[in-house]
């Protein structure tokens, strides 16, 4: 039986509550990430700290990957929601009192591990059907608008003052907090499961095992992951990159230029909301491919003019490729191990290779590779990962299909 809330579709109540609190909580995360690299700085943290600050983060992700599922789909997820931003309330007070800034970010990605599935669980629960592609473009555009101006907030107030910056971060989560409460309280999806961390673990890795060896699932699982294993190290890349290719040291140019990243992912999302289907997913998989390529012709710059266009252009790619991969993971595992699970699988995934990627980052930082030879590197990579996985896919299809 579907859900009252069901009924509203798009422009529903408990829609518009759950992008607006998206909204406030991913302004919150981005600024919250720029202020705390500036506060790195000022504490004279060294350089290959700062994805190490995103690994600790990353970190919470894949160990509670087993069980921020589970909790999505057993209560409400509108309060699981409200309960992960309240968290993210407390991490950026840790941080704001002064106290350790890895402890304070560690608790911000606590809570965003648990809020991730309840973020997209409850989009299945709203909508339905090819419906939850738009939704997906919906919440993909506010969360981009609000990288967008969150990243240029974070990068401003940083370079004018810390502490009225971490404010504004501890305002944004608390605005979040409160739209959570407008959410309508839907039914729990799978209530009643056992609370034994073993029997969870047991039960999180027969959903991987079931999305695993599904082709649809297994396809959306490898691909996101790339993405956003690709993305956050782009976003530390830019840090080091701007001060060797452009000549500029301040806070503010890099957030800008992940800005431009966040305009152009709102286009592709919107295209891909209107040009892709879930019975035609595969037309997103050219754009994956040439990511990587703009990605490599993006380090090679060494005007403003010219970075600032590409970024665009990768982050347009990046929205027609993500958007579809998540709809449907969405879908498939809905009607398999529930929405809650299948995202905390793909949390998994995807921190999984944001770690390592950002790992291999960090030691070729350590290690005196100039950020152009790496981005070159990297974008050559992915191309070649997003073609073997296009390949992969196609081969697996039935003939005819």
């Amino acid at each position: 039986m579907r859900n009252v809330a069901q009924q509203g579709g798009l422009l529903s109540k408990g829609m518009m509550a759950v992008m607006a609190a998206q909204f406030l909580s991913a302004f919150g995360d981005n600024a919250l990430l720029f202020v705390t690299l500036a506060v790195l700085k000022q504490q004279v943290y060294p350089d290959w700290s700062q994805p190490v600050l995103q690994m600790v983060f990353v970190a919470t992700y894949i160990i509670l990957a087993p069980f921020v599922g589970q909790f999505a789909d057993s209560f409400a997820k509108g309060r699981v929601m409200m309960f992960a931003n309240g968290l993210k309330l407390l991490g950026a007070l840790v941080i704001c009192f002064g106290l350790n800034p890895f402890l304070g970010y560690s608790l911000v990605g606590v809570g965003a591990a648990a809020y991730s599935p309840a973020k997209y669980g409850i989009l299945g629960e709203l909508t339905g059907g090819e419906t939850l592609v738009k939704a997906n473009g919906l919440i993909e555009s506010s969360t981009i608008a609000a990288i967008l101006l969150g990243s240029i907030a974070g990068g401003l107030l940083a370079d004018w003052n810390l502490l009225a910056a971490l404010i504004v971060c501890v305002l944004a989560y608390g605005l979040a907090v409160a739209a959570n409460l407008l959410i309508p309280k839907l039914k729990a999806a799978r209530p009643g499961q056992p609370w034994h961390p073993k029997r969870m673990t047991g039960t999180f890795f027969s959903a991987c095992r079931t999305l695993w060896r599904d082709g649809d699932t297994r396809f959306s699982l490898v691909g996101t992951s790339l993405f956003w294993g690709a993305g956050v190290t782009l976003r530390f890349l830019l840090v080091l990159w701007v001060p060797v290719a452009l000549g500029i040291t301040d806070n503010k140019t890099p957030t800008l230029l992940n800005a431009m990243v966040a305009i152009g992912i709102v286009f592709g999302a919107a295209a891909a909301s209107k040009l892709v289907t879930l019975k035609t997913v595969g037309r997103c998989m050219p754009a994956g491919v040439l990511i990587g390529i703009a990605v490599a012709f993006f380090a090679l710059q060494h005007s403003p003019v010219g970075a600032y266009g590409l970024l665009i252009v990768i982050g347009m790619l990046g929205g027609f490729f993500v958007v579809p991969l998540n709809a449907l993971l969405q879908m498939r595992g809905k009607e398999s191990v529930g929405a809650g699970n299948a995202i905390a699988v793909q949390n998994l995934g995807e921190n999984g290779a944001m770690l390592l990627m950002l790992g291999l980052y960090s030691l070729a930082v350590s290690l005196g590779a100039r950020p152009v030879a790496i981005g070159v590197g990297f974008g050559a990579l992915f191309a070649l990962a997003i073609a073997v996985l296009w390949g992969w896919h196609l081969a697996k299809q039935p003939s005819g299909k």
